[in-house]
Parts: C-alpha cells; sequence; structure tokens
C-alpha cells in the first residue's frame, strides 16, 4: 500500500552549519510537533567541509522525520534547494536556511496562508538584523529590480523561509541563483502568491555565506529569468526587435547615401561630394543592416532550437492547474 504523502515538507540546505544543526532540530520538531500536521524534515548537506553531516545524523537518530541527503560536493543553495522539491514528499513545501536567521515557530502562519488558497507564500523579513551596507542595502535594491522587471511585486526575494505546494515546485528546474525567483516563475504559470512578515533572527553560529559578489550573479539570472518569463516560447521577438531597431536605421542611412550620390552625379552638389567622402556615413549602414541580419538569424535559430526543446520532451506549452473529469 502507497504510504501518505506528509502534509509538510521543511527542506533546509546545509553548508558548514555544524553548531545551528541541534539547535535548528530542535525547534523544528517542536514547532512541527505542535501545529497537528504531518511532516518530514530534509536536510540537504551541500558538500560541508566541518561536523554538520556528522551534526545531522545524530539529530536524525535524536528525532523522528528527519531525512538526510548529502551531496558530493558544494553545488550551491540553488541545488540543494532543488535537490530537496525533488526528494521531498509533503504536499507543501517549506524551505529556509540552516544558520538559524530563519524562526521555525513562523511555520504555522505560512500554512495558515497557504490554507486560504494561495500556492506560494513569501516571508518578509520586515526587522531584518543584517549589517545594512553588505547585507540589507544589496538586498533592497535586487527586490526592487526583481519586483520591477518580473511584475511580482515582493519585499524580499532573498527570504529564504518560503512555502511552495507541491505542484509548483514538482517540475521545477532551477540552475545558478535562481531560487531566489521561484515566486516570479511560479506567478508566470498562474500561482498565487502571497507575502507575510516574519522573524528575523541574528546569526548566533558561524559565518555568513553572502556577499556583495552575489548581487552581480542575482542581477545575471535576474536577465535569464525576464528572459524566460516572456521570450522562452517565441525568442525571435526579442532577437526580431533588436534587428529591427539596428536594421532599420541602416536602411535609412543607406537610402540617404544614395540620394547623396546621385545628387553629386546629376547635379553636382558640393554638400553631396563631401558627406559622400567620409567613412562613417559609407561604412556605418552596412554595418547596421548586418547586425540586423545576424540577430534575426538568432532569433531563427533560436524558435528552431526552442521548438527542438519542447518536441523533443513533448513538452507543452502550457500549465494545467485542474482537471474535471465526467464521472464515470
Amino acid at each position: 500500500m502507497k504510504a501518505k504523502r506528509p502534509e509538510i515538507s521543511v527542506v533546509a540546505p546545509v553548508y558548514n552549519e555544524e553548531e545551528n544543526v541541534p539547535i535548528l532540530c530542535e525547534q523544528l520538531h517542536a514547532a512541527l510537533s505542535e501545529c497537528g500536521r504531518t511532516y518530514e524534515i530534509l536536510l540537504i548537506d551541500d558538500g560541508s567541509t566541518d561536523a554538520s553531516w556528522e551534526r545531522m545524523n545524530e539529530a536524525h537518530n535524536q528525532y523522528p522525520y528527519i531525512r538526510l541527503i548529502r551531496l558530493r560536493r558544494n553545488f550551491g543553495q540553488t541545488a540543494a534547494m532543488s535537490a530537496g522539491f525533488h526528494e521531498s514528499h509533503g504536499e507543501m513545501v517549506i524551505t529556509m536556511d540552516a544558520d538559524l536567521q530563519n524562526d521555525p515557530a513562523d511555520i504555522p502562519m505560512l500554512m495558515e496562508q497557504a490554507d486560504k488558497g494561495f500556492d506560494v507564500v513569501s516571508g518578509w523579513r520586515r526587522k531584518r538584523k543584517d549589517t545594512f551596507i553588505n547585507r540589507r542595502l544589496p538586498s533592497m535594491i535586487a527586490n526592487g529590480l526583481i519586483s520591477r522587471i518580473t511584475g511580482v511585486f515582493l519585499h524580499d526575494y532573498g527570504c529564504t523561509l518560503k512555502a511552495y505546494r507541491r505542484d509548483v515546485v514538482a517540475n521545477l528546474r532551477l540552475y545558478g541563483e535562481m531560487h531566489r525567483f521561484i515566486p516570479a516563475l511560479a506567478s508566470w504559470v498562474g500561482a498565487s502568491v502571497t507575502e507575510i512578515e516574519v522573524n528575523h533572527r541574528p546569526r548566533m553560529f558561524g559565518t555568513t555565506k553572502y556577499g556583495i559578489s552575489r548581487t552581480l550573479r542575482v542581477i545575471l539570472d535576474l536577465i535569464t529569468v525576464k528572459f524566460l518569463l516572456r521570450y522562452s516560447t517565441h525568442p525571435i521577438q526579442i532577437f526580431g526587435k533588436i534587428g529591427l531597431g539596428l536594421g532599420a536605421p541602416g536602411v535609412l542611412m543607406l537610402m540617404f547615401v544614395v540620394l547623396a550620390h546621385l545628387s553629386f552625379l546629376c547635379f553636382g552638389t558640393q554638400f553631396a561630394a563631401e558627406l559622400i567622402k567620409r567613412p562613417f556615413w559609407v561604412f556605418t549602414p552596412f554595418m547596421l543592416i548586418l547586425f540586423c541580419t545576424q540577430f534575426i538569424s538568432m532569433g531563427l535559430l533560436a524558435e528552431i532550437q526552442i521548438r527542438t526543446y519542447h518536441e523533443s520532451q513533448s513538452k507543452p506549452i502550457y500549465v494545467i492547474r485542474e482537471r474535471v473529469e465526467p464521472d464515470a
């Protein structure tokens, strides 16, 4: 007989958090035991080089419903979270950091919002306990950019404490730093997203794994997400627009040069004679038209690749939310 899914799966990536793991497991066990729902806890060891794996095994022996996954090396938080999504069984998947800055006591609040019908419940660290210059300021800038570009407005994309329905993350493929964009990707396929204020605690043990350099990687991934959200099924739209934007002035300039040349040949216009001697007016139109051709060609090749991707995997370009079948 097939085992019944737990109601909640908590996924926590762990990287060099040996002092935090025992406390995290104790707090998770206390919070989940009191919420009256079936649950499991997945700890993903993302290639830790300290004693985190040993502490995780001790917690596994001490508390029920703790599952452990150990990656072969440090693949990064996005990869660890993706492994947690695919290995978890719960109807709701809750993600959180293992550094104790996210509060397990907030999990019931996330579930209350999910019970109202939301597919994604995102935490907002309104009173964040981090330094301003290298943590909060870059985060504020990143949140503003992500919200504006994706059209899904959240105060705190960087907060790991989030709740997702299983059907939202079941087939999700994440790369780079894209775990923080899941609410935007989920909204793209029709998921309902909300945000609630959660507790944020200062780090007690260990060192932070984040810095300003990560903001640059986030910006590059944001460009990827924007492309995926808007142009993943018709890339010719973006490459074609760039190509036409370059080609149109190139054609106009070329027509102007041709007319100027005819004016010089027919009427001996001195202005035209000076104009056609300048390299800018001779080479620029041809360069712009060449760039136009290249971008449109890239768009056509991308269209072929997109169609191959969807058709080879029988992957639809739509997502079904619900089915209603006739009674037998």
